[in-house]
């Protein structure tokens, strides 16, 4: 059944007989584009963490060419190898084939959300996070609210010193819980924020889901930056999750109706921009089409969106920064948003606009390019292999000897916040929007 979402004002949905949309059935020519050739290999943070075949590139692509010419079927083995995939998309980058791994991998979650029963407890908490909550802004809300009482309350205390949480297993998950905000981003929604001096451009921004829960200081300096720089920004009301989340579970029923909400709700009037500061949000709003089959009126309006999507340090150096900067004295380092540099091929603009910060010294991690282990709700399902590889990026960040750590991605900045936590590093983390807001000459009410 398919769940049509048209508005955030009610949590009631209206549930269609139309078939569910679903992207091209991958065929035998982008499995064979694959020549097996290994270069991905010492690129794939799980190859590198257990160096086992199953879990490389390759060796997914090879089980699901298996399955779907019918020599594997879709049961516990196959699933566990998909599911551990970080869908980082490292490996497209240095691919010389160009095979297009996000799309394979993406399908093959696809398959198993149709063909495979997970077991009983994994089937509820995905139903409910996927369907019951993501698509729904007032939950959303509700859970943040639920969770700030925890972490406040002195509940989180508590739970965290008598050893409740060890005992149930979940220490490590909830160490990487976001801090919830005093004041959510949702008030926000349907205003106009006016540029500063003269109108340089108009642009949408995209808010997020759980980011105005717990990233609204994030989401109120990317419009300040914005404002500073030239730009009238909107915030369109009937916006709602951008549904990567759903997207990488292979929930894409979910997934396109909320995509068809947003196209509504961000293709109602003229933008130069349409923008948003969650790396990991944008390669999927840059990927709509992909939800929908070729012809449709969906398809044709994704299509279109997807010429005004930005990410926001793609659009502030496009367009150029015009805001007077004072002097921010501070060493830092900058670790690549997968789905930033290998899902939107973007890497320079978001380092063009940390060296225009006066007094900011930029200094090159090694293997910047390679995953934190953030990765959606990847550490949250896959926790120990998430924090083995948040371990090897925190020994390259250490090396740097930089006061902080900036990045593109809302996802990245938690599991970084996490790793400076656990392995006393002691560097800030920030968004490099954030940096920008921080070096502001002048005062943006």
């Amino acid at each position: 059944m398919n769940v049509s979402l048209k508005s955030n004002e009610t949590d009631e949905a209206t549930v269609t007989s139309e078939p569910i949309p679903y992207s091209a059935k991958p065929g035998y020519e982008d499995y064979a584009r694959c020549v097996h050739c290994g270069l991905c290999l010492n690129h794939c943070p799980t190859y590198r963490l257990w160096g086992r075949e199953a879990d490389s590139p390759r060796g997914r692509i090879r089980q699901m060419m298996l399955v779907d010419e019918g020599k594997l079927t879709v049961a516990d083995t196959f699933v566990t190898h998909m599911d551990r995939c970080l869908d980082c998309r490292a490996c497209e980058t240095v691919c010389p084939s160009g095979v297009e791994y996000g799309k394979l991998i993406e399908y093959a979650r696809g398959q198993i959300e149709r063909e495979y029963r997970r077991p009983f407890f994994s089937r509820v908490t995905r139903n409910f996070f996927y369907r019951k909550v993501l698509p729904f802004p007032r939950r959303i809300a509700a859970a943040g609210r639920a969770a700030r009482i925890y972490q406040r309350s002195g509940l989180q205390w508590l739970a965290r010193n008598s050893g409740a949480l060890r005992l149930l297993g979940l220490a490590e998950r909830e160490r990487l819980m976001p801090a919830v905000d005093h004041e959510f981003f949702f008030s926000r929604l349907g205003k106009t924020f006016a540029a500063v001096g003269t109108r340089r451009a108009r642009v949408a921004f995209f808010a997020g889901c759980v980011a105005q829960v717990s990233f609204t200081e994030l989401n109120d300096a990317t419009i300040r930056v914005l404002r500073a720089n030239g730009c009238e920004v909107v915030i369109p009301s009937g916006q709602l999750c951008c549904g990567a989340l759903c997207v990488h579970a292979g929930v894409r029923d979910v997934a396109a109706d909320l995509a068809r909400t947003n196209l509504w709700a961000f293709l109602a009037e003229p933008f130069d921009a349409i923008v948003t500061n969650a790396a990991g949000c944008g390669s999927t709003l840059k990927e709509y089409d992909e939800l929908f089959p070729a012809g449709t009126a969906e398809h044709a309006q994704a299509i279109q969106f997807r010429a005004k999507m930005r990410d926001v340090t793609e659009f502030l150096a496009e367009l150029g920064l015009v805001a007077p900067l004072k002097s921010v004295p501070l060493r830092v380092t900058y670790q690549e948003s997968c789905h930033l540099l290998h899902g939107q091929k973007i890497s320079s603009a978001p380092r063009k606009l940390i060296r225009a910060v006066p007094g900011v010294e930029l200094v090159e991690m090694a293997l910047a390019d390679q995953c934190c282990g953030s990765a959606g709700v990847y550490n949250v399902t896959e926790t120990r292999a998430a924090l083995d590889i948040l371990a090897s990026k925190m020994e390259n960040i250490r090396a740097t000897r930089a006061q902080a750590i900036v990045t593109a991605n809302p996802g990245c900045i938690l599991q970084l916040r996490a790793g400076a936590e656990i392995h006393g590093t002691g560097q800030q983390v920030m968004h490099v929007v954030e940096l920008l807001d921080r070096a502001l000459a002048c005062s943006v009410d």
